[in-house]
Parts: structure tokens; C-alpha cells; sequence
């Protein structure tokens, strides 16, 4: 009896050009009664363009093929708005296991222009990759400018020809570069737009505002009302005439103008309403500030998934539940639908916030240090909007300068990585990111990432020379990566550095950082000049600096002495702002003793403030008699200011460097990869490694002495043995490892030995030649996805963690920096007369690792140990990897959220 074939699950939500969201599926028979509905609403023209005929209504024969697919040779999805199918697109294999197929759709006129086209397109490409086609045709009628110009703007290779009237189109459809680059310039506007409509709503509705002026709904409404907010206001009350001297509505629909955001605060139970309402009265977006949700137990986490499902369907976005809500402070918005009572000057910062009493204490420290801001989003539950849409808004968005973020989870880490990336290189991004909670409940420091079914460093150490095995015997998903560590607190903040972030580990760090990068411009360097009044804090901040790895300009620190008056103290603080061996200032000041000087302390903040806003070096200052005007970063101690300045000054560095090239790799085989994870089985490590290009010396388990010899025949000698319990495959020191066998008798002597003292398993493998042992590893991080480690092999570099880590996918600079960066390192460049390894073939190791770990997210975990270099390239004699089940979305395919 045949079992039914299983359908894969191809649907998603989406954005289009105007920043509301559709749902694209895959299409069933039920859906024939709408499909007719479509297409009693096309006009004459779209029907002729599409089917070349005016077609006036589909035949039951069309019909029941267009609504039937096998998900195959056939597929087809449809667009749809709530109940309503707004479009529709297909493919068909042009004829049995044929590497092409015809791709067509077709949009509803009153839809089109929306960016649906494309869309489409971009899932049934992906649908048919996955199904082994690798190329689409596409017949188009010369005057449907429209839909030529999806297909030549969809970034692909376009071959046309006119013929019979109609322009045949032929296409791979294998993703590139430009196509990729294309549809993340798409996904960028589209999101942006997204988030730019719900702060800048033209009229704002306000649900579960009481009359008593009670509770959170009327401080919601307090708020917008008293903030100035330019738009109309709409309070929604099921009998009140009036809401906070306001004109109420018992619906939002019944307003009669359109209402664009809907502020939600009302229980659980009650949002379904609310979202049909705000949805009849047009609304983009929802701002749930009520909590109940995925919070507060899998009954909230239903609630929370069908209401973002009924969002989506009618096209709106949903920020929360569970936050604070959203702020714009534009003169032409002043938009605070937030529970915060005041919001901070305008400015140039935006802030993300994920926690909603984070969020009140950023926005609060914000108002006192005078840092002004430009828009602020809490997004609670992150159900749909996720401070990777605020990323993308606040990419172009011309009123904001610094971007500032307080992160709990990353959705989406690779993107977060990506863009972070992107954006750094024109806009500071300053993070505090939370601690991941493991599944257990524990709370890890930020960034580490321990593999499930992992163990920290057993102690392994590898002889040059020695053999191991390629995987055979490792079943695949096999959890006994021994000795698989993630990056520590310290190269986790290494991460976000080089992905162009700010990390910080408190909310008063975030803001130290951001108002330096807000007010003051960016250093050409690392040389500091101190000026103060006050021996003891000049050379507190020299210490300091030191401590941050910033250099003392020579000559410096300068010590006014507390005599000096504000002249004096102004024309050494002058003098510092244009020397030319001092990038950066640190200015101190104590109040001098009580009595002197009484009238000039204006004298001294005029000074300071002087240099602080005219010059084009950064200074930051320590003024302890009081308060400096906004513009000048001040902080209460010498330690603050010295941090904050050290973190800008790695950010400008990093922000000089080129930053490198992804290059092409010959010899990568993605689909055979994809093949060799499916196919699982002991040689998937093997198999998958040697679709890109890395292949790994051969090995073979053995149980008894003739088994061993069996395996050394078909290998080769010299050979080497191993025993096949865990943890000591590489403890030459213990004598769990025989290297050299030259012959038989000696294999099966070696064997006795080995079997008594370990057990029966051993590995068998061929010698090879000696080099420097080495450690290639990649992990899953919460913040980046998947990270490459480097490091050089052995038990001490494995006890303290030698590692150097980038993000993947790897850069040429970011795999060259990884081999220089271990304090190991100088091993690799010839050390006490050895030889200088084959540098290059280390690098594209570990741009090869690197792009498999990106292409395969299920990958968990890949480690290569050892990796034996040496002056005429290099051998693997391990790899193992683990599988995850589910793994998180890659940031490649089409568009979705």
C-alpha cells in the first residue's frame, strides 16, 4: 500500500513595497471558488496579457488543473488578504525530470504595483530548486511592460527572444550574488517602510482607556494627548461619549477617517476584537502593551501566535505584546505612544528597546544626560517587529545618527549579524545584550554556547604526525563533539565588535557610549592627551587608559594644578585639541578649595565647552563641579569617561579597516552537501566536508586484531592506532595512541597492547606527515549564528581557551585575522628554527568551514581537530559535526517574516 506523499510546508508572511503584510501559501482544490472570484475581478487587459485571450472566465477543466499540484512538477502559490486571493503564481516542469520548467502569474489590477510579482517569483524559484529544477521560461506579450521588467529587475541572468509575437524569457535560477543583493535591497525597503508607518501614524486609536483615567490604557492616552501628538486621536469605549475630554467612538470603523495605529490595552480575550476593528478601520499596525501572552504560559503563546496570524492576514504589523510601546519624537509627529510620561529631547538617537522596563529606565537616563532622540520602539514579546526591522528603518532613516539597542533574544541572528555589519560602517551601533536563558533555566554569560550532548575541554592534546579518524563511525547528528567550546564573554564581545557593534554590560554603559557618539566625532587613533587640574586624577586617567589599551599622547598628562584659572585651564585643554600627537581628549576637573574663584565657574564650563563642541577631536570630561551643557559627554568619575572613550576609539578603528571580500571558493558542491546531510549515516561528516572541497584522511574502526589489520591493508602503512573510546583519541600522553606501525606484526602487537589498557575499539589510520596542530570548530552563538573558531591544538591551549572566532560567513580578512589572532599564533610563523606554515591553505580552510556552516544552519556544531599544517599545505585527520533538528531560518531564500 503506498503511504501519501507529504506536502512540504511552503507558506510564509510577507512585506510588499508599501509595508503591509500578505500571506502566501500553497494552493489546494478548496481554493477554486476564490480563484474564479480573482479572476471575475481582473480587467480585460489583465486577463489578455495573462492568457494572451481574453479569457473571460476559466473552464471547469482549467480550473481543476490550475487549484491541483503535486508539489513537484507542479506548484503553485496563491496571495492572500484576509479570506480574499489577490494573486497567484505557478510553475511546470516542461517535462518529466526536465532541468526547466514555465513560470507564470498573475496580480489583481487593483494590486498591483505592490511588489507581489516578485515576491512570487522569489518562492517559486526557491520551491523549484528544491524540487531540482534549475532553470524557469516565461512567455510575456512585448506591451506587458510590467511584468518584463519583474523578470529583468529580479536580478538573474535574462536571455530574451521575440518570436511569434510573444518574448520568450530563459533564466537559471540559482541564487547570486546580485540576485541576492537585489532581493535584500527589496526586503530593506520593504521593511523600513513597514516600521516608518507606524511612527508616523496620521490618526491614532486608543483601545481600553477608561473613563476614571485609571489604568494603563488611559496613561497610554494621557500620554499621546499630552505629548503633543500632531495627529487625531481616537478613543474606542463601548459606551462613553467622551474619554479624557476626547470624543470616544464605540469603533474605530465608525470614525469615518482612516485610523492608521491602534494602541492595545486590553485583556487577552479581548485583543481578537480589537484587531477586526482596528483592521475595518484600515490601521498598519498594532502596539499591544497588555501582557498575557507567550509570557505567561503556552495558553498566552497560542494567543500570541493567533493574533499575529490574524494581523498578518489583514495586513498589519504587531509590536509587543507585553511593551512600552513607540515614540517618535519628529516636530512634525511628536508621537509618545509609550507608558512613559515624558520622552526625551529630539535628537539623533534611536532606541530599541526588547524589555519594557528596560525601556523606562533607558528612556528616564536619557532624559537626564540631556541624549536626544530621534525614535524609540519596545517590542515586548518581539512576536513580529524585532529590533532587525528597527535596524533596517534606521539604516536610511535621515533623523537618526547613533542607533542604541537593548536586546534580550536574537529571531533572526544572522541577519542581526549582517546588518549590523552593513549599517556600522556609516551609523555607531551600540548593544547591551542580555544573557541567553538555557532551556533549563540557567543563565549563561552572554555569548558562551555549550553544544547539547557536549562536555568542556577533555584535555586533548595532538602529536604532530599522529592519525585520526574522518568521521567514519560517528553516527550522523552524533553528540560527542568532545571538547567543543563556544566563545567567552570576551570573544563574544570581540564578535560584536567586528560586526561593527558597541557592546556594553550595562543600561549606564549604553548611554555612556551613546552620547560620546552622538555629540562628538569619531578619533583618527589611539593617542590620548589628558589635561586636568588635579595631579591625581590626571594620572587616575593615564592609568586608565593604559588599562583600555589606549595610548598617552607624549607630553601628556598635563596638570593645570588647582591654581590655575579657567584661562590657564582653557589654553592647555585648547592646546591638546590641536596637537598633532593627540587624537582624543580626557578632561578633568575638581572644584578648587572652597572660597577661591567663586565667580568663575561659569568661566571654566565656557572653556571646556568651547573646545569640547568646536574641535574635531572627541573629549570627554570629568567635571566634578557640577553639571556641562548638553553636547559635551560628561561622566561622574575618570574610569567612565576613560570606558566609554576606549569603546568609541575600538569602533573607529574598526571602522578604517576595508571590510574584505567574500571570495570565490572553487570546488563547492551546496546541493551535495545538502544531499550528505539528508542522507545521514556514519560518513555524513565526511561526505559533507568533501562537497567543499575539504577532504579528510580516511580511517577505520576496528574490534579485534584482525579487523586492524584488515584496515591497515586497505589504508596503507606506516599506520597509526587509536583507541575509539571518547576523550582519548588524542592522549599520546596516556598511551591511548600508537604511532608508526610499520608492518602487521607490529599492528597486531601495538593492538594487544591498546585492547588491554582501553578496551577492544580502536581507530586505524595512515600516517602522515608532521606539522603544527591546529583547531578548526564552529558553534551556533544566540547573537551571530553560526561562528568559526580557530586555535592552535593541545591540552593547555584547550584549558585556557586559546580561540580566536569570527562570524560566518568569513571574509578573506576575517579568516586571516583568525590564524594571527591566538596567542599561539607565532607557532604557525616559524618558531626556534621551524619552518613557516602554508598560511594560505589555512585561510581557505577556513573559508570553506566557514561558508559550509553558512549555507547548512542545521549544522550545530563541525570540528576539525586535528588540523596538521605545515610548509606545503595541510591535512585533516578528524572532523565531526552534529545536527540540530530544527534549524533556525538562514538568512538566504525568499522573502518572509
Amino acid at each position: 500500500m503506498t503511504g501519501a506523499v507529504e506536502v512540504p510546508d511552503r507558506s510564509a508572511d510577507v512585506l510588499l513595497t508599501d509595508g503591509s503584510t500578505v500571506h502566501l501559501r500553497q494552493i489546494t482544490p478548496a481554493d477554486a471558488p476564490a480563484i474564479v472570484a480573482m479572476h471575475s475581478r481582473f480587467s480585460e487587459r489583465t486577463r489578455y496579457l495573462r492568457y494572451f485571450s481574453p479569457y473571460p472566465r476559466i473552464p471547469e477543466r482549467d480550473l481543476a488543473r490550475f487549484v491541483t499540484v503535486d508539489h513537484h512538477d507542479r506548484e503553485a502559490f496563491v496571495v492572500t488578504s484576509g479570506d480574499r486571493i489577490l494573486a497567484v503564481g505557478r510553475y511546470e516542469r516542461l517535462g518529466p525530470a526536465a532541468p526547466e520548467a514555465e513560470v507564470a502569474f498573475v496580480v489583481e489590477d487593483a494590486h498591483q504595483g505592490r511588489g507581489i510579482g516578485s515576491v512570487l517569483l522569489e518562492h517559486l524559484a526557491e520551491a523549484a530548486r528544491q524540487e531540482g529544477i534549475a532553470g524557469f521560461v516565461a512567455e510575456v506579450l512585448p506591451t506587458n511592460g510590467a511584468m518584463l521588467r519583474v523578470f529583468a529587475d529580479f536580478g538573474y541572468q535574462v536571455q530574451r527572444q521575440y518570436a511569434d509575437g510573444v518574448v520568450h524569457l530563459t533564466f537559471p535560477i540559482a541564487p547570486t550574488e546580485q540576485s541576492l543583493a537585489v532581493q535584500r535591497r527589496r526586503e530593506q525597503r520593504t521593511e523600513a517602510r513597514s516600521i516608518a508607518r507606524l511612527l508616523a501614524p496620521r490618526a491614532v486609536a486608543v483601545y481600553g482607556a477608561s473613563t476614571t483615567g485609571q489604568g494603563v490604557g488611559a496613561a497610554l492616552l494621557g500620554h499621546l494627548r499630552d505629548g503633543g501628538y500632531t495627529g487625531t486621536v481616537v478613543p474606542v469605549h463601548p459606551t462613553a461619549g467622551t474619554v479624557a475630554g476626547l470624543p470616544a467612538y464605540p469603533s474605530a470603523a465608525g470614525v469615518g477617517a482612516p485610523v492608521d495605529l491602534a494602541l492595545v490595552a486590553v485583556a487577552p480575550d479581548a485583543t481578537p476584537g480589537v484587531l477586526a476593528d482596528a483592521a475595518a478601520a484600515g490601521a498598519h499596525g498594532l502596539v499591544v502593551v497588555s501582557a498575557g501572552f507567550a509570557e505567561a504560559g503556552p495558553a498566552g503563546e497560542r494567543a500570541q501566535h493567533d493574533l499575529v496570524r490574524a494581523a498578518h492576514d489583514a495586513g498589519m504589523r504587531v509590536v509587543g505584546p507585553n511593551c512600552l510601546g513607540i515614540a517618535n519624537t519628529d516636530p512634525t509627529v511628536r508621537l509618545n505612544a509609550t507608558l512613559a510620561p515624558r520622552l526625551p529631547a529630539p535628537g539623533r538617537v534611536g532606541l530599541f528597546s526588547q524589555s519594557g522596563v528596560f525601556g523606562v529606565e533607558l528612556l528616564a537616563e536619557a532624559d537626564r544626560r540631556g541624549l536626544g532622540l530621534s525614535s524609540f520602539v519596545s517590542a515586548g514579546n518581539r512576536a513580529d517587529v524585532s529590533g532587525n526591522d528597527l535596524l533596517q528603518y534606521w539604516r536610511d532613516d535621515p533623523r537618526t545618527d547613533v542607533i542604541l539597542l537593548y536586546l534580550e533574544t536574537f529571531g533572526n541572528p544572522h541577519k542581526f549579524a549582517r546588518l549590523t555589519r552593513e549599517i556600522g560602517r556609516t551609523k555607531p551601533i551600540v548593544a547591551l545584550a542580555a544573557p541567553p536563558v538555557e532551556p533549563g533555566g540557567s543563565v549563561e554569560p552572554a555569548g558562551s554556547v555549550e553544544p547539547a550532548g557536549s562536555v568542556k575541554p577533555a584535555g586533548s592534546g595532538e602529536p604532530a604526525g599522529s592519525g585520526e579518524p574522518a568521521g567514519s563511525g560517528e553516527p550522523a547528528g552524533s553528540t560527542d563533539p568532545v571538547g567543543v567550546v563556544g566563545p567567552d564573554a570576551a570573544a563574544v564581545t570581540a564578535l560584536f565588535a567586528r560586526s561593527g557593534v558597541v557592546r556594553v554590560e550595562t543600561v549606564a554603559e549604553l548611554l555612556d557610549a551613546g552620547v560620546l557618539l552622538a555629540n562628538q566625532p569619531l578619533p583618527a587613533g589611539r593617542r590620548i592627551g589628558i589635561v586636568g587640574n588635579s595631579s591625581a586624577l590626571t594620572r587616575l586617567a593615564a592609568t586608565a587608559c593604559r588599562s583600555r589599551g589606549l595610548v598617552v599622547a607624549r607630553g601628556y598628562p598635563a596638570d593645570v594644578g588647582p591654581q590655575a584659572t579657567a584661562h590657564e585651564f582653557g589654553d592647555a585643554v585648547a592646546d591638546a585639541a590641536v596637537h598633532p600627537g593627540v587624537d582624543a581628549l580626557v578632561v578633568v576637573f575638581a572644584p578648587p578649595l572652597p572660597g577661591q574663584f567663586p565667580d568663575q565657574d561659569a568661566d571654566f564650563v565656557t572653556a571646556l565647552t568651547s573646545v569640547a563642541l568646536a574641535g574635531d577631536r572627541p573629549t570627554v570630561a570629568t567635571y566634578l563641579a557640577g553639571r556641562l551643557p548638553p553636547g559635551v559627554p560628561s561622566y561622574p568619575s575618570v574610569e567612565e569617561a576613560v570606558r566609554a572613550l576606549a569603546r568609541v576609539v575600538e569602533y573607529a578603528q574598526w571602522r578604517r579597516r576595508p571590510p574584505g571580500e567574500l571570495p570565490e571558493l572553487p570546488g563547492i558542491a551546496e546541493e551535495a552537501g545538502r544531499s550528505a546531510i539528508a542522507a545521514g549515516g556514519p560518513g555524513m561528516t565526511a561526505a559533507l566536508l568533501r562537497a567543499y572541497g575539504i577532504e579528510v584522511t580516511p580511517s577505520g574502526l576496528a574490534g579485534t586484531a584482525d579487523e586492524a589489520a584488515g584496515v591497515a591493508g586497505r589504508l596503507g602503512y606506516p599506520a597509526v592506532l587509536k583507541s575509539a573510546r571518547p576523550g582519548l583519541r588524542h592522549r599520546l600522553d596516556l598511551g591511548a595512541v600508537r604511532l608508526g606501525v610499520a608492518d602487521e606484526r607490529a599492528l597486531r602487537s601495538a593492538y594487544a597492547e591498546l585492547a588491554a589498557g582501553f578496551g577492544p575499539e580502536v581507530l586505524v589510520q595512515p600516517m602522515v606527515p608532521a606539522g603544527v596542530a591546529c583547531v578548526v570548530e564552529t558553534v551556533v552563538d544566540p547573537a551571530f549564528g553560526s561562528v568559526v573558531g580557530f586555535g592552535l591544538g593541545g591540552v593547555a591551549t584547550e584549558l585556557l581557551g586559546d580561540r580566536a572566532w569570527r562570524a560566518a560567513p568569513l571574509t578573506d580578512r576575517d579568516a586571516a585575522g583568525l590564524i594571527e589572532e591566538p596567542r599561539l599564533a607565532p607557532l604557525l610563523h616559524g618558531y626556534r628554527g621551524a619552518d613557516q606554515v602554508d598560511r594560505a591553505a589555512l585561510v581557505d580552510l577556513l573559508l570553506r568551514v566557514g561558508r559550509l556552516v553558512d549555507d547548512h544552519p542545521e549544522v550545530r556544531t563541525l570540528r576539525l581537530n586535528p588540523v596538521l599544517a605545515r610548509p606545503d599545505g595541510l591535512t585533516v585527520l578528524h572532523a565531526e559535526a552534529t545536527l540540530r533538528p530544527a534549524a533556525l531560518r538562514p538568512d538566504t531564500g525568499p522573502r518572509r517574516l
